[in-house]
């Protein structure tokens, strides 16, 4: 019996837009586009995108973020940071991107649904307790997954669950780290490029307190391809979920480490990103009882961009093919053997 997938889509996210911007509704316009074309868009039970109470957002920002972003989206169009736009539709797209994430998460959670991705914009993972950031306005994974937590909780689950949360956008996912830096409840991956803004993401950023050992970061020197990616999950990111154990696992997923991307200079293909996300799909049918949800970060080339979401949708129904229309870049592969041995040598970040 094939999986049943929920999906979250509004036609509000493409209401928050700035022109000449990269993040820019046609990235999910292309995306609707390519999952129409392919058939793949029916096989999904659709969810509505509910704003997200301020209780929930409180899960992982300040009240002062809140008020900000509020106070700051009441008017004309105007830049949140020196990345971030926000004009007359950016609270409402926020605030029901992350109220999605929450409800698509706590329902894979409770069994209602066995997996889930979910289409929204703007996208989280930069976005910290007090900030906005690179694009990013509330963190959409990190809410989702304290207020599936606490849902569970409420519901009379001994402890909270055990989340892991991995993060393959090309950015480091700094606002996640900061969020979940000292919460032993989630373990949290990050394959990046590096150096490369926001300039975090480093091997010994590793977690604080009880959760030491459970901020996992990966960072990839530019030019890393797909040898590399398969090497990192392979080597670093399965062994690590497979040692946490987690009971959901949830994927920031970003494909601007493609390379055609104009944001980066990782060489990854769309063939090596499906496989990717089939290790992580299986991973969590072994682990978490295939409970997986994704959230859409980055991904600003939008033809590479439908057509990896695509082939994300497929791994997540239980299918196995896959398109890869681009193929291999021309600039060849750096060597990120050297990172990788030294993560394997220290994964609680002793770098």
């Amino acid at each position: 019996m094939p999986p049943i997938v929920g999906l979250v889509q509004a036609p509000l996210f493409l209401e928050h837009r700035r022109d000449g911007h990269p993040e820019r509704p046609e990235r999910l316009v292309a995306i609707a586009a390519e999952l129409e074309r392919t058939g793949l868009s029916g096989a999904f039970r659709n969810l509505d995108a509910r704003p997200a109470s301020r209780e929930e957002l409180l899960l992982a920002h300040d009240a002062a973020h809140l008020d900000q972003v509020g106070r700051l989206t009441s008017g004309p169009p105007v830049m949140l940071d020196e990345d971030t736009y926000a004009n007359e539709h950016t609270w409402r797209a926020a605030v029901c991107a992350a109220g999605g994430a929450v409800d698509l998460t706590a329902a894979v959670l409770r069994g209602e649904l066995d997996r889930g991705l979910a289409l929204v914009r703007p996208p989280g993972h930069h976005a910290t307790p007090s900030r906005t950031m690179g694009f990013c306005v509330f963190n959409n994974v990190a809410v989702a997954a304290r207020a599936a937590q606490a849902m569970a909780v409420g519901g009379g689950a001994p402890a909270k669950p055990r989340i892991a949360v991995v993060d393959f956008d090309v950015h480091h996912g700094n606002g996640t780290q900061d969020i979940f830096y000292d919460d032993p409840s989630v373990l949290f991956i990050s394959l990046h490029q590096f150096p490369l803004w926001p300039g975090t993401g480093w091997l010994t950023e590793a977690g604080d307190g009880a959760a030491l050992g459970l901020n996992v970061n990966i960072p990839l020197p530019p030019g890393t391809g797909d040898g590399g990616l398969r090497a990192a999950v392979g080597r670093i990111v399965l062994p690590a979920l497979r040692r946490f154990a987690p009971e959901l696992l949830i994927i920031s997923g970003g494909w601007d480490a493609h390379w055609r991307d104009p944001l980066a200079q990782l060489q990854y293909t769309l063939s090596g990103y499906a496989w990717a996300c089939r290790q992580l799909v299986q991973a969590a049918d072994e682990l978490c009882g295939g409970r997986v949800v994704t959230v859409l970060e980055g991904g600003y080339d939008t033809e590479v961009l439908a057509v990896g979401v695509a082939n994300l949708a497929r791994a997540l129904l239980g299918r196995d093919e896959q398109d890869d229309p681009f193929g291999t870049g021309t600039a060849g592969e750096a060597d990120a053997e050297a990172i990788l041995q030294r993560l394997e040598r220290a994964p609680d970040g002793g770098g």
